[in-house]
């Protein structure tokens, strides 16, 4: 049984720890490969665009138009033959409609002239010739092999030709040292078209079909290079991410060659952008599986480490049970314990119980104080409606003056059986008894004795009925009243009694601190402002109150909102009408601050939470 476990423990070991292994040496390998891929394409895709140039060129142009000029094939050589050197190309050459080559670099040279040579059997001319950019690997007639690109030559709406350019690979042999280990490059027939190791060039991958091998030497693709099956593997193919496998078809999962000797190698693979080329990386495993089969050994040992452990823990527990003798001394200490933690928890309790009443006592205090702040409030709104007193009297005397003179004409007419005139009379005395209703009203409102509900207040309704509560003084003192706030505008979260209060108040000091300005402007104006860093709510609703008097100096920002503190003159203010207005800001949430303004006078900015932001948190 021993013997199984510590011979599991270390297959489970070498198992993990190889496949811990592997992924570690594919992602450390990734990277490497990336780049190799990325420096194989800017080798071969750099000079794909020129021979699309090629067209552009009039000698080109003109030696297809009319075939067979000695001056024109000689400008046409000439022209390619600097287009090469510049581009550092193998060689670019142009062929007529029938595929043989009338142009080319290299026609000045007797062993690659390519002059006169009929190609009309390379793919690349057949995909440029149908219309479209032909890209492929070949082996050339004189054995060089090389990356040929072509592009069609059109005269107008006519392909009359074809330009084509040969890429050498040998570059790529300057970046086999990126990899860190041997590596191959694949064409679409799966066939290794170059490797850091020779051995493995011109050999398959994968088994050609007969018809794949026939269609082969009918384009000599490879020239006459017969293609041998790749040393490590007669089994690979390429799986659906794009990983070349080996195993017997797609229902193998392993990504591992073994070579003749038994070592395994991880195979790496990524598709080249843009064409049907393949790189692949070769990683040797004998590092990972010696690290495997040190960790399975280390695996063993533990296990045989924690058998051990576990006897030794069985032996001790055999000791414990025959130490019950401790067991009277563990009671007794345990009683002593409970005992000292019921003498805490007493202790404990009568504290929490004059804590209790200590919290009921504040309670009370703090039930007592917001009374106070209560009645101090409907005190503050008293001393308002005294101040306005005068001025509501003079809104009230001119309609019972009327009304006195209506009923007495109307007694007249009822005599006189003017029944007529009689109606009319009494309408107009419903329409005054109406007018001084209406008078009243928001007195009724603003005088009566509430506790504050929070509610959706629309803050140009609040305006008007600050304003109407003025209208006599500030048509007496011809005061301009700017009221920018339209009705739904703005929609505060407050008691709406208690904002009318606070407005009251502002537009009073506002008119107030003009009383000796030549220019006497109210300006109010209501908006949306944006939360700053740590505010509770999504929104504001700020409310300005503008007046165009002296302005505030330092002295008075510093003391404006401390109790007792007045500007006006002895006995016309208690100096409590800021420190209460800025207390009912404060308990919705909101707050008062004044500044001067740019224009002169002061402003008063009423910061008060929004109501759609208040409710959504609500809800």
């Amino acid at each position: 049984m021993a013997v199984s476990i510590i011979v599991g423990s270390a297959w489970l070991g070498f198992s993990v720890s190889e496949h811990q292994g592997i992924a570690t040496l594919r992602a450390e390998s990734n990277h490497r490969l990336d780049l190799f891929a990325s420096a194989v394409e800017g080798m071969v895709k750099r000079l794909e665009h020129v021979p699309a140039t090629i067209q552009l060129s009039h000698d080109v142009l003109n030696l297809l138009r009319n075939p067979g000029n000695p001056r024109r094939v000689q400008a046409a050589d000439s022209y390619l033959r600097r287009l090469n050197a510049h581009v550092g190309s193998m060689s670019a050459f142009v062929l007529n409609d029938r595929g043989v080559v009338v142009a080319s670099s290299n026609a000045d040279r007797s062993d690659d002239s390519r002059v006169g040579e009929d190609v009309s059997f390379r793919p690349y001319f057949l995909e440029a010739l149908s219309g479209r950019v032909g890209r492929h690997f070949a082996i050339g007639v004189r054995g060089e092999p090389g990356y040929f690109v072509s592009h069609p030559i059109r005269d107008g709406a006519r392909v009359i030709g074809v330009a084509a350019i040969k890429i050498s690979l040998e570059p790529i042999d300057q970046t086999w040292q990126m990899v860190g280990a041997p590596a191959l490059l694949a064409d679409a027939n799966q066939v290794v078209i170059h490797s850091s190791q020779p051995g493995w060039r011109y050999t398959a991958l994968v088994d050609l079909p007969v018809e794949r091998r026939v269609d082969l030497l009918l384009t000599r693709m490879y020239n006459s290079m017969r293609i041998r099956p790749f040393p490590l593997s007669p089994m690979l193919w390429i799986g659906e991410d794009g990983q070349l496998l080996d195993g017997p078809g797609p229902g193998g999962q392993q990504q591992m060659l073994r070579r003749a000797t038994g070592t395994g190698m991880l195979v790496m693979s990524r598709p080249l952008d843009g064409m049907d080329w393949r790189v692949m990386m070769f990683l040797d495993l004998r590092e990972v599986r010696t690290t495997a089969a040190l960790n399975g050994m280390m695996a063993s040992v533990l296990a045989a480490f924690l058998m051990l452990l576990a006897l030794f823990l069985a032996q001790r527990r055999r000791i414990q049970r025959q130490r019950l003798e401790s067991r009277a001394l563990l009671e007794r200490a345990n009683a002593d314990l409970e005992q000292k933690v019921t003498t805490r928890t007493r202790d404990l309790t009568a504290a929490n119980d004059r804590l209790r009443k200590e919290v009921a006592d504040r309670e009370q205090a703090e039930q007592t104080l917001r009374a106070t702040q209560s009645e101090l409030v409907h005190a503050a709104k008293m001393a308002v409606l005294g101040q306005l007193a005068t001025g509501i009297t003079h809104e009230l005397t001119q309609p019972l003056g009327a009304i006195r003179t209506l009923s007495g004409n109307a007694l007249e007419f009822l005599k006189r059986g003017d029944m007529k005139t009689l109606s009319g009379n009494l309408g107009i005395i419903a329409r005054l008894a109406d007018q001084m209703g209406s008078i009243i009203h928001p007195l009724k409102g603003f005088a009566r004795k509430s506790e504050p509900v929070p509610a959706r207040t629309d803050v140009a309704v609040a305006l008007g009925n600050a304003l109407f509560l003025f209208g006599l003084r500030l048509r007496k003192e011809q005061v301009e009243v700017v009221n920018l706030c339209e009705p739904g505008a703005v929609v505060a979260w407050c008691d709406a009694n208690r904002l009318e209060q606070v407005l009251i108040n502002l537009i009073g000091n506002a008119i107030d601190a003009m009383a000796d300005s030549p220019v006497k402007t109210l300006t109010l104006a209501a908006d949306y402002e944006a939360p700053e860093p740590g505010d509770t709510v999504e929104r504001w609703a700020r409310i300005d109150v503008i007046d165009s008097g002296a302005g505030l100096d330092a002295t008075t920002l510093a003391h404006l909102f401390e109790p007792f503190f007045t500007t006006k003159t002895q006995g016309a203010g208690l100096g409590l009408g800021l420190a209460i207005s800025r207390d009912i800001a404060r308990e919705f949430g909101g707050d008062i601050v004044a500044h001067g303004h740019a224009d002169g006078g002061a402003c008063f900015s009423l910061r008060l939470p929004a109501a759609a932001s208040v409710q959504e948190t609500v809800t």
